[in-house]
């Protein structure tokens, strides 16, 4: 069971999802989420989640209402008197939604979003640490066709510089 792990009153971490599902969406884009997802997030399924476009990848992200919070709290402190912190809002949160999850474990995605993210039938429910990726089977699949050779220098570049201490 996912715990929800507080320090102070303002942050919070929950522990990273686990898991990519394969699931298929009904007639009506209701996406049922799956058992072991459902028990990961046991705690804040009540409180809802915001679905949103990505924005590097033509896929959905639905992030917990508290990690929502919590990316929106780092968003506010942007000047909204430059030009371009205004454009990067309205794009970051076009198409953004609130949804819940329903009696029967489902949620319901838009038909604007559906259209972003290409969904015709079969879905693929993708961890992003805290954030869940929601990726039509076919674009996912593309997406993760990566050359190793071209992911061993991408490792390197990005987690090669770390050290252990940090």
């Amino acid at each position: 069971m996912q715990k929800i792990i507080y320090f102070c009153s303002k942050h919070f971490y929950l522990l990273p999802l686990i898991g990519t599902y394969e699931c298929k969406v009904d007639a009506k884009f209701r996406l049922p989420l799956p058992t072991g997802l459902q028990r990961q997030w046991a705690e804040i399924l009540s409180e809802g989640f915001v679905l949103k476009r990505s924005v590097f990848a033509p896929c959905l992200e639905l992030y917990p209402m508290k990690e929502w919070v919590s990316v929106m709290a780092e968003v506010n402190k942007l000047n909204r008197f430059k030009k371009e912190n205004n454009t990067f809002i309205r794009g970051f949160t076009a198409g953004l939604k609130t949804v819940e999850v329903d009696g029967t474990g489902r949620i319901q995605i838009a038909r604007d979003l559906v259209a972003f993210a290409g969904i015709s039938k079969e879905v693929v429910l993708h961890p992003s640490v805290n954030v869940l990726e929601i990726w039509d089977k076919n674009r996912y699949e593309q997406s993760v066709d990566i050359n190793e050779d071209d992911f061993v220098v991408l490792t390197e570049k990005v987690m090669g510089g770390m050290n252990n201490d940090e």
